[in-house]
């Protein structure tokens, strides 16, 4: 299997109904490298019937260990999302694998997943999950360096989720203190600046 490909590469799909893209899962998931799901929009017009919806691929997806990505506007009706196999080291978020353990509970939880389950089990990324952008907290660590810096406190607090989300997630991705603690100068300086990640 190619894990490596490139989103410039890969096929845009459309499935009428979730069936139809476990289907395409079940006979691909071990051999394409990543595909971009047409999405139907919210409230198209006129409305795209019977079209999988985002959290019903995601779902899917996960049954047989692989996940969303990038997401890209298509046109007025439809949006592509990626979704490509897990990657070895990948990460998990709290989310997904509360819906893991759901599909689990349930007997949906195809074999691929399963075995992805299990490897983040074995390596302790399970326990490792991250807080997605609507759960994440500013840590304490972050808080205090915040603190000492009020002009940085007052921008971090104007930010926007998406800019809010990029500082926490870096920050909780750190897997060594020393990259941390650097991690968390940089932003409080960047923000002192009342400069943001994404524009």
């Amino acid at each position: 299997m190619s894990h490596g490909s490139s989103p410039m590469n890969d096929p845009v799909l459309f499935f009428a109904t979730r069936q139809a893209w476990e289907e395409w899962l079940e006979e691909n998931h071990a051999d394409v490298g990543g595909v971009w799901l047409k999405i139907a929009r919210k409230g198209a017009a006129p409305p795209v019937p019977d079209a999988v919806d985002y959290p019903g691929a995601l779902e899917s997806a996960l049954c047989f260990g692989w996940i969303d990505g990038q997401k890209k506007k298509l046109d007025e009706r439809h949006w592509l999302q990626r979704f490509t196999p897990r990657r070895p080291a990948g990460r998990w978020s709290r989310l997904n694998r509360e819906k893991a353990t759901r599909l689990i509970e349930e007997g949906r939880m195809r074999p691929a997943g399963l075995r992805e389950v299990e490897r983040a089990r074995a390596d302790g990324r399970w326990e490792a999950a991250y807080a997605g952008p609507r759960t994440a907290t500013v840590p304490d660590d972050l808080r205090t360096a915040l603190d000492a810096v009020p002009r940085a406190a007052a921008f971090f607090a104007t930010l926007d989720s998406r800019n809010r989300y990029a500082v926490l997630h870096r920050v909780e991705e750190a897997k060594r203190p020393e990259t941390r603690a650097a991690r968390i100068a940089t932003f409080v300086a960047l923000l002192a600046e009342e400069r943001k990640l994404h524009p």
